[in-house]
């Protein structure tokens, strides 16, 4: 029988060379996002869920979304796209929140591999940490955040 690649399996670390970069798609953030992640986080901040607040107090004006729901819906395209079948662990991250992403906005992720080697005492493992830009559509950053992960390698067994 032919082996056929399965494609979507995501990158394994060897292939992660410092330097290399890539993008996600974009993923438009809706309404309905906001509404979902506020009440499954419990994250019911007037912010979030009175737009009275927003047009009459906030500094903000418009249906802003929070910031840890733009960095899942990120995690989202960059575990479809490169992390799945090969991460191991998200160990840590440094993560800087640059401006608002609104209800509309289009966003996606660009990526720059900035660290990686072997991992020690866990053979066929590898650490990747990368620089992730999250982009909305006019070309704004809206977030860094800098993820260490743990990664499959070629000749991981398990």
């Amino acid at each position: 029988m032919e082996e056929i690649e399965t494609v979507g399996l995501g990158i394994h670390w060897e292939d992660l060379p410092v330097g290399r970069k890539f993008k996600t798609v974009g993923r438009t953030v809706t309404e309905t996002d906001v509404v979902n992640f506020v009440s499954v986080t419990g994250m019911l901040e007037v912010l979030f869920t009175n737009t009275e607040f927003l047009r009459e107090q906030s500094a903000i004006k418009g249906r802003v979304a929070p910031g840890a729901l733009v960095f899942t819906l990120m995690e989202g395209l960059l575990t479809q796209a490169t992390m799945q079948g090969v991460g191991f662990a998200f160990l840590n991250m440094e993560l800087d929140i640059k401006g608002p992403t609104y209800v509309g906005d289009t966003i996606h992720v660009e990526c720059e591999v900035i660290e990686c080697r072997p991992s020690k005492g866990r053979p066929g493992l590898g650490l990747v940490r990368t620089r992730n830009r999250v982009i909305k559509q006019d070309g704004t950053e809206v977030m860094v955040y800098t993820p260490l992960r743990l990664v499959k390698g070629k000749e991981y067994k398990a």
